[in-house]
């Protein structure tokens, strides 16, 4: 491989490309980037790679030309302008999961202390990045995954929110009888087939119990349903994303347990993505 880095560059995308990876270009200027240990805004074309850089970059070409998620090996990724630490086992961050956090930050403001539960909190992406703007709030991540939580707690860390937040291992509701101001949720909505004809980066690589959810996708919310009435304080709210064409059939399933969907938020595509919720008859904001 050439030591020159515009010429890495055009042969790493041109790699990436016969591999079937659509972001080619930017996502060889990422991996030249971490190859060089600096960031991607640091790589310029006519710079001259040092001794090793051209060996660490072809390592790095030849994981993301086997589809591995480029968030995967360089080790993060960007959510609501944080970097989050990710890993195998981990669910990527996604951007139109921010819509969560931007409905909940709007029904919540700043003077009242809330507590907080993350459902499947993953890479903690949900409950650090409300934290963050939320200096009253305390709150509960839980996941099934042990390996989601170490990545959690190193975020929470990272962020300094660790004081403020309880990262445990847990299915689908945390011990004890406690009742939540917040409850945040990105649960698995993929049908079955959804997730059989998704992309390589998911089918093969992150984590099947993060994404899946029944041969309808709707599976989670049926659960949800179950344990939210229990789980929400007095004038709570369930702020859960939903996938592309579920939020009516979500809405529904809610409401024969006794929760009503106030608001539906679209995601900057404009695509229904986020469903606010809250207890029959139990008051506005």
């Amino acid at each position: 491989m050439t030591d020159c880095a515009r010429e890495a560059l055009a042969e790493g995308a041109a790699q990436l490309r016969v591999a079937g990876v659509e972001s080619a270009r930017l996502d060889a200027r990422v991996l030249l980037a971490a190859a060089m240990r600096i960031p991607p805004d640091g790589v310029f074309a006519g710079c001259e790679l040092r001794p090793g850089e051209p060996e660490r970059f072809h390592a790095l070409l030849a994981r993301r030309a086997s589809r591995e998620p480029l968030a995967y090996i360089i080790g993060h990724k960007e959510f609501w302008s944080l970097s989050f630490a990710v890993g195998p086992g981990v669910l990527i961050p996604r951007p139109e999961t921010e819509t969560l956090v931007e409905a909940a930050l709007d029904y919540f403001d700043g003077e009242k202390p809330l507590r907080v539960l993350d459902i499947g909190t993953g890479s903690g992406c949900l409950l650090i990045s409300f934290l963050v703007e939320r200096a009253n709030a305390t709150g509960i991540g839980i996941d099934a995954s042990e390996a989601a939580l170490r990545c959690a707690r190193r975020n929470a860390i990272a962020h300094a929110v660790a004081s403020r937040c309880r990262l445990e291992i847990a299915d689908w509701q945390p011990a004890g009888a406690e009742s939540f101001d917040v409850v945040l949720v990105n649960p698995p909505y993929l049908s079955t087939v959804a997730f059989e004809a998704s992309e390589p980066e998911i089918r093969v690589w992150e984590p099947r119990s993060a994404l899946v959810a029944g041969k309808d996708g709707l599976e989670a919310v049926g659960l949800l349903a179950s344990l939210l009435p229990r789980r929400l304080t007095r004038g709570g709210r369930a702020f859960i994303e939903v996938g592309i064409g579920q939020a009516a059939a979500a809405s529904e399933i809610l409401a024969r347990s006794g929760l009503d969907v106030h608001e539906v938020m679209p995601d900057l595509s404009g695509i229904p993505r986020c469903l606010v919720a809250g207890q029959t008859g139990r008051g506005g904001r």
